[in-house]
């Protein structure tokens, strides 16, 4: 082996580290557990994995830039919140409306988007226009709808929704092992991909992750472009939660919540670096699948759910230690 295969190995194995450690833990548990390839965990893991794949896409435009977005979460549950409420059945418990008739399913999600884009919009011009770091702006904004979603809702769970809307999750093909969310999920990747590869808010995007002051001279309208990026995202949460309540068949005001964290997480374990200016879509959906399996790997062998927390957490960290390191390593 010569000098430059085994630098090579090196780097793919430092880069790769938790993918790595993480795939050994699946072959573990799938040895001891007979059940872990069945059926209904493989459609069950595959729907989690496509509601947080949306979470994800969202944050991944903002580490792309340098920035970031503590709010998904928080909009996941207010969109999740309000998709409930206007897709409540009639006779539901505890209805929110209840002269309100049957909505047609796809002007609730229009509905949705719309309002949790204004969501996305402010957190755009605060931090294009006032130069308020995103960390801060996002985290304010976090508080202020996780506030107004305990103010409409009043903190009620919600439940009762429709049938068609909840068979948009559980409805599946291919013999019940695809479900829906995830040809849902491919289609938004695939959309999102060519948006980051194929067009000129891609280009601008990268542009100014890996330069902004290069890129503002080049030409590239750096204001506009972080804007769209949030508004983007907020689109994005919007969908995550609509698909989220549809899957569990209820909703509060807590759904989502820590999902930006596991988020971020998921994008820098698939190649996202929060130094900027690289990302895939298709390292974002590898980081959002073995963020997924960790999870339910350490479910299969019984680990407490307080202790699963302390291991998300531990690999959050060592997720952002090892990009941190790797841009160090390249100056």
């Amino acid at each position: 082996m010569n000098k430059k295969s085994g630098k090579d190995i090196k780097n793919f194995l430092q880069n790769n580290s938790i993918i790595i450690l993480l795939v050994i833990l699946v072959i573990v548990v799938a040895v001891l557990k007979d059940n872990f390839f069945g059926k209904s965990n493989i459609t069950n893991t595959a729907s989690n994995v496509a509601v947080r794949m949306f979470i994800a896409l969202g944050v991944s435009g903002c580490l792309i830039t340098k920035g970031t977005d503590l709010s998904a979460g928080r909009l996941v549950g207010l969109s999740a919140c309000l998709s409930g409420i206007l897709l409540q059945t009639t006779d539901a418990a505890s209805k929110f409306y209840p002269n309100l008739g049957d909505m047609n399913i796809f002007l609730v999600l229009l509905i949705v988007i719309a309002i949790t884009a204004v969501f996305g919009l402010i957190n755009g011009l605060v931090i294009a226009i006032l130069k308020v770091p995103p960390f801060i702006a996002t985290l304010g904004m976090q508080q202020l709808v996780y506030g107004i979603c305990l103010i409409y809702t009043k903190a009620t769970p919600l439940g009762g929704f429709r049938e068609d809307y909840t068979n948009i999750a559980k409805g599946k093909i291919l013999a019940g092992w695809l479900p829906y969310l995830v040809i849902i999920a491919l289609v938004v990747g695939f959309l999102m991909w060519f948006l980051y590869n194929k067009t000129r808010h891609g280009k601008y995007m990268y542009a100014i992750g890996g330069n902004e002051v290069a890129a503002e001279v080049s030409g590239v309208n750096v204001t506009k472009t972080k804007i769209l990026i949030y508004v983007l995202a907020a689109v994005l949460y919007a969908c995550a939660g609509f698909l989220l309540a549809a899957k569990t068949g209820g909703a509060t005001v807590n759904a989502g919540q820590g999902y930006e964290l596991e988020a971020i997480a998921a994008c820098t374990i698939g190649g996202v670096s929060t130094n900027g200016g690289i990302g895939r879509i298709s390292g974002i959906f590898v980081g959002v699948l073995v963020f997924e399996l960790l999870k339910v790997c350490l479910q299969f062998l019984g680990v407490p759910s307080d202790y699963t927390y302390v291991v998300q957490g531990l690999v959050i960290i060592v997720a952002v230690a090892l990009d941190i390191r790797k841009y160090l390593s390249k100056k």
